[in-house]
């Protein structure tokens, strides 16, 4: 078992699949001398220290119909890397994006506006349990992500991250089958095609990790198996917890204190990292969401849909897709300009309170400013998604 793992965690077992789909790692001197280039990571570059892909610049090589990315590294002048699949490379960027947490910040509100609260809440509700779950794991097992050579780095905001469990992978999968297990009660569609959409999503983000360098196969498979887990253990107290959300006298009380609590008492590190950050940051989301659907349940309109269930999928007409068009972009613009103005007076405030400079942009590190400006932020931004957004949509007559 152990040997399986150990293979399973193998950074060069991520830079054969990085290869199979066209992404080299390029030795520069090699690449300057216009000779055969070998991928990184092969025994001639066994014995280079560890370099990480930091900042890159495009540019053309004049000798090669390939395009390459440079950027400073830890233990060469020019490491580049080669793309050689631009579909392949596409594919898989765009799907890692569908696994960080300001696309699911920005795009589940959607199904809020368009589809269903009911469905909206269910899935961040599951999305903050595996996050945090994920998060909390990353900070304790403290497993490194895959080294560099001979792994291609396409990012670096996260490096600083440990790997297991993959939080994409375990996002991914919790968003796709929550859906799937909670839609059937809502809305007609047909099931065998909701399963295909939600193992193909959850597939090509999981995949991505692999394709972007920052997770090893042990990672991707840990954080999916998680997420099933948790989904499995969770399921049969959903519509329990659903019905305290909306109808508890303490939901709010709970949804406020809880994920402050936890983010407070997020696991410390000895270097900075973004996990208690981003943490923070979806607790906070959650929080404001969930006080909102009490507040839409105590006033007596929470925007579901009416009739009989499960209803129909709304008709996709020029008019129709048009009028969600419109919602999306005033709903992303009052979420984007809620977070702004909420992030820059809690920083303000902040920053006087603890007599720091306002142009001391690490002071945002600190435990003390992150939590509470981040936490204060994405309440609002939640309260504002929830209570205020579908509000105004309905004078506007979007809604």
């Amino acid at each position: 078992m152990l040997e399986l793992l150990t293979y399973l965690h193998d950074p060069e077992l991520v830079a054969r699949f990085q290869r199979r789909c066209g992404l080299f790692l390029v030795d520069s001197a090699r690449h300057s001398q216009g000779s055969t280039r070998a991928p990184l990571g092969t025994p001639e570059y066994a014995d280079k220290p560890r370099g990480q892909l930091k900042g890159r610049v495009d540019h053309q090589d004049n000798n090669s119909n390939y395009k390459y990315k440079e950027s400073g590294c830890d233990s060469c002048s020019k490491p580049h890397y080669e793309v050689r699949n631009w579909l392949l490379h596409f594919l898989f960027l765009f799907s890692a994006g569908l696994g960080h947490e300001i696309f699911y910040i920005t795009c589940l509100p959607c199904i809020h506006w368009n589809l269903d609260p009911f469905l909206c809440r269910r899935l961040v509700n599951m999305w903050t349990l595996v996050m945090y779950v994920g998060q909390v794991m990353k900070d304790v097992l403290k497993l490194p992500r895959p080294l560099s050579p001979p792994v291609v780095k396409l990012e670096t905001r996260v490096d600083a991250e440990y790997g297991l469990p993959s939080t994409h992978a375990m996002a991914a999968t919790a968003i796709s089958f929550t859906f799937l297990l909670s839609a059937p009660s809502r809305i007609q569609f047909q099931f065998e095609v909701g399963l295909l959409i939600a193992v193909t999503l959850s597939s090509l983000v999981c995949l991505s990790r692999l394709y972007t360098g920052m997770h090893s196969v042990l990672d991707v498979i840990s954080g999916a198996l998680i997420s099933v887990i948790l989904m499995f253990l969770t399921y049969p107290y959903w519509e329990t917890f659903d019905h305290f959300q909306l109808t508890s006298f303490i939901s709010p009380v709970v949804a406020l204190i809880l994920p402050l609590f936890l983010s407070y008492t997020y696991p410390e590190l000895d270097h900075y990292s973004t996990t208690r950050g981003d943490t923070t940051t979806i607790l906070g989301a959650w929080a404001g969401c969930s006080v909102g659907y009490w507040v839409n349940k105590q006033l007596g309109q929470t925007f579901e849909p009416q009739g009989v269930l499960p209803v129909p999928l709304p008709t996709l007409t020029a008019n129709a897709l048009s009028r969600s068009a419109a919602r999306f972009l005033l709903g992303v613009m009052a979420l984007v300009g809620t977070r702004q103005i909420i992030k820059t007076l809690c920083l303000r405030v902040l920053y006087l309170w603890y007599m720091v400079a306002k142009n001391d942009y690490s002071a945002r590190r600190k435990k003390e400013i992150e939590v509470p400006y981040k936490f204060a932020t994405y309440t609002t931004v939640g309260l504002v998604n929830s209570i205020l957004v579908n509000r105004v949509f309905i004078l506007l007559g979007l809604l």
